[in-house]
Order: C-alpha cells, then sequence, then structure tokens
C-alpha cells in the first residue's frame, strides 16, 4: 500500500514537471486558448451543406483507401507472425521476423505516405500503401504473440502426430486465435479510416486534401461539415465492427 502511493507520487510530481515545461499552468494562456477555442467553435456552426458532394467522394475515397491498405496489410502481416513466432522458427528467424516488424512499425503512417508519394506519386494509391505498411508492423507483432500465446499442450499433441510447421498453422494456430484475430483486424480497420483522414495533407489522397484546402482557406463551416462526416463513418465503423464481432462469437460458442 505505502509502495503503490510512493508510486502514485512520483508520477503525478513527473506528470507536474512536465505540463509545467509545457505550459499547462500558465492561466493567461490557457485562458487565451480557450477564448480562440470559442471563436473558432462559433466559426464553424452551422455547417455548410453544400460541400456535401465533394466531402462525400473524398471520405469514400479515404474508406476505401483505408480497407484496401488493412487487407493488404493483413495479407502480408500474417506470413511474417507465422515466422515471428518462437515455438515454429529458430531464435535468428524469428527474432529478424520481429526486428522487421518492429522497423516497419517505427515509422507512422503518415511518414509511410510521404515515403509512397515519393514512390509511386501523388493520389490514392500513396496513402492505401502507406495504410499497409503500417498495418503490416502493428498486426505481425500482436499475431506473433497471440500464436506463441496458444496452449504448448494442444501444440505437442499435434506434433506428435507428425504434423509439419504449416499443418500447425492451419489447425492449431489460426482456429485458436481466430476471435483474436478478427478483433484487432477490426480494430486496425476503424483506427486506419480515422488515420487515413490526414494522408491527404501529404498529397496521399482522400478526405485530407479537402480538410487542407478548408483549413488554409478558413473555411471553418465547411470544414464542420467534413468533420462531421469523419464522424458519421467512424461510429458507422464502430457499430459494423461489434456485430461482426458478436455474431462471430456467438457462431464459435454455438
Amino acid at each position: 500500500m505505502r509502495t503503490n502511493l510512493l508510486v502514485s507520487s512520483v508520477l503525478i510530481f513527473l506528470l507536474g514537471i512536465v505540463l509545467a515545461d509545457f505550459g499547462f499552468f500558465d492561466g493567461a494562456r490557457m485562458l487565451r486558448g480557450l477564448r480562440n477555442l470559442g471563436i473558432l467553435t462559433s466559426e464553424m456552426i452551422p455547417p455548410d451543406a453544400s460541400v456535401l458532394p465533394v466531402a462525400g467522394m473524398a471520405l469514400w475515397e479515404t474508406v476505401q483507401m483505408s480497407f484496401a491498405g488493412t487487407l493488404l496489410g493483413f495479407l502480408a502481416s500474417l506470413p511474417l507472425s507465422v515466422l515471428g513466432t518462437r515455438h515454429l522458427f529458430s531464435p535468428i528467424i524469428s527474432g529478424a521476423a520481429r526486428f522487421v516488424a518492429a522497423t516497419i512499425r517505427t515509422i507512422p503512417v503518415l511518414l509511410w505516405a510521404i515515403i509512397f508519394v515519393i514512390l509511386v506519386g501523388l493520389g490514392p494509391l500513396a496513402g492505401t500503401l502507406g495504410i499497409g505498411a503500417y498495418t503490416v508492423g502493428y498486426l505481425a507483432k500482436i499475431y506473433a504473440d497471440l500464436f506463441e500465446g496458444t496452449d504448448p499442450e494442444v501444440i505437442e499433441a499435434v506434433q506428435s502426430t507428425g504434423a509439419s510447421k504449416l499443418h500447425l498453422v492451419r489447425f492449431v494456430f489460426l482456429p485458436e486465435g481466430a476471435n483474436a484475430i478478427l478483433t484487432q483486424l477490426l480494430f486496425m480497420l476503424e483506427y486506419n479510416v480515422r488515420a487515413s483522414s490526414i494522408l491527404g495533407f501529404v498529397g496521399a489522397g482522400g478526405i485530407g486534401f479537402v480538410m487542407q484546402v478548408y483549413l488554409q482557406t478558413l473555411e471553418y463551416r465547411r470544414l464542420a461539415t467534413v468533420l462531421l462526416l469523419i464522424l458519421l463513418v467512424v461510429l458507422t465503423m464502430d457499430g459494423l465492427s461489434a456485430w461482426l464481432r458478436r455474431r462471430f462469437l456467438l457462431t464459435t460458442r454455438s
């Protein structure tokens, strides 16, 4: 109890130091920020519905980029995660696979988008490839850890029948981790929809380019319309993901 109190006190003290260093306790600055927030909010109301056709098309492109990039990344992450499973491969191979995944994951999705804009040019292809690359790094790590958490008794039982590594993946790892694999895939899709909203800032296609134009021209009412559309898509994705999870889990239990 005393140790927990000490740790909490140290964390709060460190938090205070960091916030003070960033100006969080500067009352005048914070009041100025609140006043600017009120001005910005008033300039965003009411939203300008005249931009719905343009914003809707750009948002649809964002959803397409997220869908394609997530699936590409998912397909590429599965073999990399299998190679990173220490139950199946030597420390050298599994360590190399995990190093590759960590390296990919280190680069944020926005930087990946910039890299692919340089490689393949402006447009949604660069955004799709950027989303796919980031998804590989994230899912490969999650799935490798998931496969390593499989019940060792089940693995030994299947190995005793002379099953190959491919059989272990096909009949043990994938069925045992199906729920978690689907859950992480849906979470990644939701995340990518949100993250890809800003890829247009660097020329990687989608709604970000429209947002950038409205920001630069101070068209905040139009920007509010775009933000509301993004919120609608995110809420729809949340509902769809929850429905898929419930349906899949119920099917498993039945």
